[in-house]
């Protein structure tokens, strides 16, 4: 029988520098919870993580011109935060855009794994999770995004994003109406 998957999205050391320290330990607890909680229900847990090469070769148009240097190839900014419940045998996919999908082999995985639904958390709500949702719906996957695990430097822009998405795109549940949808 299939589950659903997690799918964890840029929770990497270099955007979280600037992050005020409470919210980051909320965010990092609620993620913790639901990675614990789906792993009990034997989901599987995928973790994304953008990095680049350090001349910028692979980077957007715009790091490139700007000469932005974050989530560096080699460096701890693009690892992922190690007070993360990563195991030893989750995937990592490296992505180099905003959506998981795009230029990764993360349609091979969800064909292999066929979940049932495709649980999305990490940051940035405006950015990664929006493209990764829509492209996961392209796809025909169900998608929720679960609200107490994603996040955004940018709070108007999350709102907003969560408006549009919410009985659009998916479903926009709390770590506890997805525990009450997959116990």
């Amino acid at each position: 029988m299939s589950k659903p998957i997690l799918i964890v999205i840029d929770m990497v050391n270099d955007y979280f520098s600037r992050w005020e320290t409470t919210r980051r330990a909320q965010l990092v607890v609620a993620i913790n919870s639901l990675v614990g909680f789906l792993r009990s229900k034997g989901a599987s847990i995928l973790w994304v993580r953008q990095e680049f090469e350090p001349d910028l070769r692979d980077a957007f148009p715009e790091m490139r011109t700007k000469g932005i240097q974050i989530t560096i190839q080699g460096t701890p900014g693009c690892q992922i935060l190690s007070e993360l419940a990563v195991a030893p045998t989750d995937p990592v996919i490296v992505k180099k855009r905003y959506s998981a999908f795009f230029g990764t082999n993360l349609d091979e995985i969800l064909g292999l794994l066929q979940p049932t639904a495709i649980l999305l958390a990490g940051i940035n709500t405006h950015a990664c999770i929006r493209m990764t949702a829509i492209d996961a719906y392209q796809r025909d996957w169900p998608v929720i995004l679960a609200s107490d695990c994603i996040a955004s430097y940018d709070p108007e822009h999350h709102d907003v994003t969560l408006r549009y998405m919410k009985d659009k795109i998916c479903p926009v549940l709390t770590n506890g109406e997805i525990r009450s949808m997959f116990s």
